[in-house]
């Protein structure tokens, strides 16, 4: 590995000073790295497991029949086929709520997501990248620079060598270099996305752009082409149905010009255009192919830019595809590398699917970047533009951004990967960002009974409604017990949007649906959504979101108790981020009812509710009966909250009732739950109900991050909390696979593991990182790194799940659900941090966390 070592070195600082961050995501492109990989294969929990946990039986599969056999729509959960590990992922272009198109390391795109909530998980052979070498006026070298070896487009050369490229991911960039053998040229792809915090225009773009910095270290100049090739679709039989057609495109403006091809995708729903281009600058020069068909030989294209490393650029409109062919087009950008000299060339690839319907059909939304660049359809030609024009500009932000983080030393080179690279899910998370119709009025989104909500459409007129996914398997909008830990990079980063998706939560409590639904679990019927309770979910994408809310059918999730509670948390917790006193003041009515309509589950009148004997929370396979640590810790931080804001607007009479509720409920909290080391998880008295549980925190996590939990604000014992959270290192994490795969769920007080329900035995990405979080916070920063390490290398190292990181995996490595919005609470772990740096700088600095590298 002489050459991948000189390679690397290069690797850690390229040309032009953007220096490839030393703390992404990093992996050669060998075929070796399959092969070392293989004994940490995974597999997806089988459909027969997650079925007898949640005791679905029949029920769920009739309804699975009817829903994929005679309704012909994707279930929201589908038990039966879940999706295969592929490890080939790397980072997602384009921005929030367009789609996005994702790049796999060795180069292939590879996960589509561009219809809302629809995934196509497949490699188009076609669409690549190819360099072209030329010297003294003859081609000496030319290469797809792709490892792979397809049985189509056999007249292009395939099979790049592995050893000489390496590629790195730090959201929203990633790079991958390629030394190209024996041509003393080195090639460094730099992928960039417009992933800006507090960007509420260019984040929502769908674009990407390649810029490729070009080294020759001979000492004779070279001419350099970089040709990239694009089927017209995503790979799937639409891509076969006729008429399609491609056109080539030039825009100048503001002394600017870029060329390229359209492709336009003219699909009976959703139709969308893909854009291929380059920029033209002095010395670089733009060619284009405008159709070649992707499933033949390809030599007409490859010859054409053998011939003079340029492409033949005819002119006028491609000819309509009949039914079952296909096409593609190329572009190319060329320019001349002196002796011992550099360039650059910039390359586009923009989308444009404006104007969305969902599976119902009934209504016409408008995304996000339409506000800027129009619903036309014709925004492609812009897009590309502004995206070449602007892509150095987003660069210094993004830099600006992560810079702090990535030069502390006192952070692990692993955390600094894992807090950036785990955003790419709210780009990738089937993500909606939706312009309100220019029609819309108030009550449109209101509701009949949100009128009390005087902020509500202002907000949704100028941030947009904002979506996403649970997971690329659960496919549910705004999972709201899930988001609970995820909304932490929204509320930090964007917090317009998170404040934007509160309101349409908060307008969905004051709000009802009296339909009845049919509930898998145990055929009760019941109504879809009650007044003043919290919705699972704001709907899925077969549906219509937003208008029919709960699309979840496990359970009947009014008798939740979690999901009022987390409404009311992030409530006060977005405040305190924010200081937005007008959004406090819109929340406190339904801060009020949601809070009512809780009190109804303490039977017992004791201050404290109580968990019913079915899975009522986000663990819906996991019982609690009574008293719950998890449950319990959320209601009483959520009654301070009451107080809190009471407080602060003056309500003296909710002040007095919640204050008398806290008294109560923190009383019978230590009295039924504490047993001198830890919580206990529930107060049944049953066989499980001592289980150690890693989640038992949960309140004070949240109390702490919301700048709570002192003085007459402080519900949980601080010497409770440190103890539970020292049995939780010691049980929970050093006692499951030897302290290197973070937290499980459930560890019984001898260290073996709570196997009563299939989630008890799992380890969930994001509860590890909330509870590293947690620990931070306590002042046991060094075990909250580990314990956040050991997830971490086993989800991206061990296990390759780079860029669909699951929301679980067992210690015999089965893993379930991958690409899952949860681990987003990674970002409480920032907060934690800033929050200890701005109160006890110099102990911070006297500390830094050492990397413990665990082992498998």
């Amino acid at each position: 590995m002489a050459d991948g070592a000189k390679l690397m070195e290069r690797f850690e600082g390229t040309a032009r000073g953007h220096q490839v961050p030393p703390s992404g995501w990093r992996i050669c492109l060998a075929h070796e790295f399959e092969e070392k990989r293989k004994p940490y294969q995974a597999s997806n929990v089988s459909a027969s497991d997650v079925v007898k946990h949640l005791g679905l039986g029949m029920r769920y599969l009739r309804w699975w029949y009817r829903k994929t056999h005679v309704e012909k729509k994707c279930p929201v959960i589908d038990l039966f086929n879940p999706l295969p590990l592929r490890q080939i992922y790397g980072c997602p272009l384009g921005g929030f709520g367009g789609g996005t198109i994702t790049r796999g390391w060795r180069g292939e795109f590879c996960r589509w997501q561009l219809n809302p909530g629809v995934y196509h998980y497949k490699t188009v052979v076609a669409d690549q990248f190819t360099i072209c070498l030329r010297r003294k006026g003859q081609t000496v070298y030319q290469q797809v620079l792709s490892v792979e070896r397809p049985s189509v487009l056999q007249g292009w050369n395939w099979g790049y060598c592995g050893h000489y490229a390496f590629y790195h991911a730090l959201y929203p960039r990633a790079w991958t270099v390629y030394q190209l053998p024996g041509q003393d040229v080195v090639l460094t792809c730099r992928q960039i996305s417009p992933i800006i915090p507090n960007d509420y225009q260019d984040t929502s773009l769908p674009v990407g752009v390649f810029v490729w910095e070009l080294e020759n270290s001979s000492d004779e100049a070279v001419d350099v082409s970089i040709m990239l090739t694009l089927q017209n679709g995503m790979g799937t039989k639409e891509d076969k149905r006729g008429g399609h057609w491609n056109e080539p495109f030039s825009l100048e403006k503001d002394d600017a010009r870029v060329s390229g091809v359209l492709l336009h995708h003219c699909s009976p729903v959703n139709p969308y255009t893909l854009a291929i281009s380059a920029r033209e600058q002095a010395g670089t020069r733009v060619t284009h192919f405008t159709a070649f068909n992707p499933a033949g030989t390809g030599q007409a294209v490859w010859q054409d830019l053998l011939q003079d490393g340029r492409l033949g650029s005819p002119a006028g409109k491609g000819s309509l595809t009949e039914k079952g062919e296909v096409t593609a087009a190329a572009v190319c950008a060329s320019c001349t590398v002196p002796a011992r000299g550099h360039r650059t060339l910039e390359v586009a690839l923009a989308w444009d699917m404006p104007r969305i319907h969902f599976g119902s059909k009934e209504k016409l939304h408008l995304r996000r970047y339409t506000r800027y660049f129009g619903s036309a359809g014709d925004a492609c030609p812009a897009l590309s533009h502004y995206a070449l024009t602007h892509c150095e500009r987003w660069e210094e932000k993004i830099e600006s951004w992560q810079r702090p983080i990535l030069e502390s030393s006192h952070l692990p080179p692993w955390y600094k990967s894992a807090l950036f690279n785990e955003l790419y899910f709210l780009a990738d998370g089937g993500t909606l960002w939706l312009e309100l119709p220019p029609e819309a009025c108030a009550e449109d989104v209101q509701g009949p009974a949100g009128a009390g909500l005087s902020q509500l459409f202002p907000v949704l007129r100028e941030y947009g409604r904002f979506a996403y996914l649970e997971g690329q398997e659960y496919r549910m909008y705004n999972t709201y017990d899930v988001h609970f830990y995820a909304s932490f990079a929204l509320a930090m980063l964007w917090p317009k949007l998170e404040i934007s998706l509160q309101y349409d939560i908060a307008a969905a409590v004051l709000n009802e649906d009296t339909q009845p639904r049919l509930y898998l679990m145990n055929g009760q019927t019941a109504q879809v959504k009650l007044r003043n309770v919290v919705p699972h979910d704001i709907g899925e994408p077969e549906d219509e979101p937003w208008q029919r809310v709960n699309a979840y059918l496990i359970h009947d999730t009014a008798g939740w108790k979690d999901l009022n509670l987390k409404f009311v948390l992030q409530v006060y917790r977005d405040f305190s981020l924010t200081g937005d006193a007008a959004y406090l003041r819109d929340m406190w009515p339904v801060c009020q009812a949601v809070m009512d309509a809780e009190l109804k589950f303490d039977t017992d009148d004791d201050g404290l509710i109580e968990n019913s004997g079915f899975a009522d929370q986000t663990y819906d396979a996991w019982v609690a009966t009574g008293a719950s640590a998890y449950c319990g810790s959320l209601w009483l931080a959520a009654v301070c909250v009451m107080c809190k804001v009471a407080g602060i607007v003056g309500d003296d009479e909710v002040l007095q009732k919640y204050s008398a509720i806290r008294r109560k409920g923190t009383e019978a909290f230590e009295r039924l739950l504490w047993n001198g080391k830890y919580y206990n998880y529930d107060s049944s008295g049953g066989p499980f109900s001592s289980t150690v549980m890693s989640d038992q925190c949960a309140g004070q996590w949240f109390l702490r991050a919301s700048g709570l939990d002192d003085g007459e604000f402080q519900v949980f014992p601080r010497s409770h909390i440190v103890s539970a959270l020292k049995t939780i290192f010691e049980l929970n994490v050093m006692s499951f696979a030897n302290g290197t795969m973070g937290a499980v769920n459930g560890m019984r007080p001898d260290g073996s593991l709570d196997t009563s329900s299939l989630q008890s035995s799992e380890a969930w990405v994001g509860v590890v990182y909330a509870l590293a979080a947690t620990m931070i916070q306590e002042g046991l920063v060094q075990e909250g790194f580990h314990t956040a390490e050991g997830c971490y290398r086993t989800v991206w190292e061990r296990l390759g799940m780079a860029f669909q990181t699951p929301e679980a995996y067992c210690q015999r490595k089965l893993f379930r659900s991958l690409a899952y919005m949860r681990p987003l609470s990674i970002w409480s772990m920032q907060l934690a941090l800033e929050s200890r740096a701005r109160q006890a700088p110099a102990a911070t600095e006297l500390h830094p966390v050492p990397e413990t590298s665990p082992q498998p």
